[in-house]
């Protein structure tokens, strides 16, 4: 506190900027005053719960009224601003910027995905361990405007750049500015890049964020998908983080990196020197949970219509319940060069997900794995996971995959029962939203906003 008032002197600011993450990933929120600010520190700030009662298109949900709906007059409920997330926005004159949460309220939970996931961690933290995560995200760069994406009805779309150009020092050379931009601006705003590069398809970039513990890094990963779409617009580039915005391209990741250390963070708990491959036994189990609870919790993974476009055979996403030593068409990678590098890749998130609900996912199997000593009997995947029939295919639309959470037990032991009930009306909701009759409804619901 003593920390942003010297910034606010300091500045002459007579403004902060605040919002949370809704069950979508979208962050929603407003300026305040700093009279406001100072009132919502004590009390709290009141938030109309229709954040909660619609979806990315702010459109009600329909059957999904545990937490909210015109039966309780959508009241305010009360968020609290966390000042550990205060840092000053560069590309807008320095405007503090500070992250919320419901955790002192009743959506908190049912529905508020940083509450969850602080709650995942605190079962963490209580058995000895300290999580660290990233996530990284590949997206796509169009020379469109909100504007012009509305008149063209979402087609002929122009990408950044032309071709493949994988991994090009070409094509980030030519856009030296916008690559510069997001490099150094993104690290000014406390969202370290360990790299940024080009992906394979035309305008797709890939950027990894620096791991950290489990609620920073996740919040890092919500403020990178929206400052990134910010800084775009300053070129005139829309970003996407579609998971498949055209089925001739390549899709749009979101893998999820994780390891677990000791309470100084001194340690890797994953690796051990004396095991086969250095997988500590803790990692075994974390394994174990995580390919365990994997088809009970998919949506939190692949949370659109869109996300299951992405997860089909010879995409780089996997597509059945495996993992393996550095594989990349596996649902789980394992990463493990020396000691201090060993970690578990979840290659099933994509860049549409929400990263509270995706580490939160992560984090509360792999724990479920360590607390009940889930032994990891299926053997590593070696080659072409898409070859091998024996595997365990993952659920491949959004109904499937929800309608298969809500009916888990496993899933309600794991998240919580209020949570389940919850989340899954909101993604059979998104079912509804279908729309066979417009050939772009995808690209009109998904591409800019998710």
């Amino acid at each position: 506190m003593t920390e942003l008032h010297a910034y606010l002197q300091q500045h002459q600011m007579n403004k902060v900027k605040f919002a949370f993450a809704d069950l979508d990933g979208v962050l929603r929120g407003k300026f305040i005053s700093l009279q406001k600010l100072e009132d919502t520190l004590t009390h709290g700030c009141g938030f109309c719960d229709v954040v909660f009662g619609w979806d990315s298109s702010d459109r009600l949900y329909e059957n999904a009224d545990t937490v909210t709906g015109w039966h309780t007059g959508f009241p305010d409920q009360i968020c609290h601003i966390d000042l550990q997330t205060f840092r000053p926005i560069p590309w807008q004159q320095g405007i503090p910027f500070l992250l919320a949460d419901f955790s002192q309220s009743p959506a908190g939970e049912a529905a508020c995905p940083r509450s969850l996931l602080k709650r995942i961690i605190a079962k963490a933290t209580g058995l000895g361990y300290t999580p660290r995560f990233a996530q990284e995200f590949e997206w796509f760069n169009f020379n469109e405007t909100p504007a012009s994406l509305q008149e063209k009805n979402f087609t002929d779309l122009q990408p950044l750049t032309p071709g493949m150009f994988g991994y090009s020092i070409l094509r980030t050379s030519q856009q030296f500015d916008f690559v510069q931009t997001l490099f150094d601006e993104l690290t000014d705003f406390n969202i370290p890049i360990e790299g940024l590069h080009t992906e394979t398809g035309p305008g797709v970039y890939e950027a990894a964020i620096a791991h950290d513990t489990t609620l920073v890094a996740a919040d890092k990963a919500v403020m990178f998908k929206t400052a990134v779409k910010e800084l775009a617009s300053r070129f005139g580039i829309t970003a996407s983080f579609m998971a498949k915005w055209n089925l001739q391209l390549p899709g749009c990741s979101g893998h999820v990196h994780q390891s677990f250390w000791d309470e100084k963070q001194t340690v890797n708990l994953f690796a051990d020197a004396s095991q086969p491959h250095g997988m500590s036994q803790l990692m075994q189990h974390y394994i174990a949970g995580q390919l365990y609870c994997l088809p009970h919790i998919m949506p939190m993974y692949a949370p659109t219509i869109n996300s299951y476009k992405r997860l089909v055979t010879g995409a780089w996403a996997p597509t059945t319940v495996s993992w393996g030593f550095e594989n990349r068409t596996t649902a789980i990678r394992v990463i493990n060069p020396y000691a201090k590098a060993t970690r578990v890749e979840m290659r099933v998130p994509g860049a549409d997900s929400n990263p509270y609900l995706a580490i939160a996912a992560s984090l509360a199997s792999g724990l479920y794995g360590i607390q009940n000593k889930l032994a990891l009997e299926l053997p590593a995947t070696v080659g072409n996971a898409y070859a091998q029939s024996d595997l365990q295919q993952l659920p491949y639309t959004l109904e499937m995959a929800a309608v298969a959470m809500q009916q888990s037990e496993l899933a309600k032991e794991i998240l919580g029962e209020k949570f389940v009930q919850h989340f899954t009306q909101t993604r059979l909701h998104e079912c509804r939203q279908q729309d066979e009759s417009d050939a772009n409804w995808e690209l009109k619901r998904y591409f800019e906003i998710i």
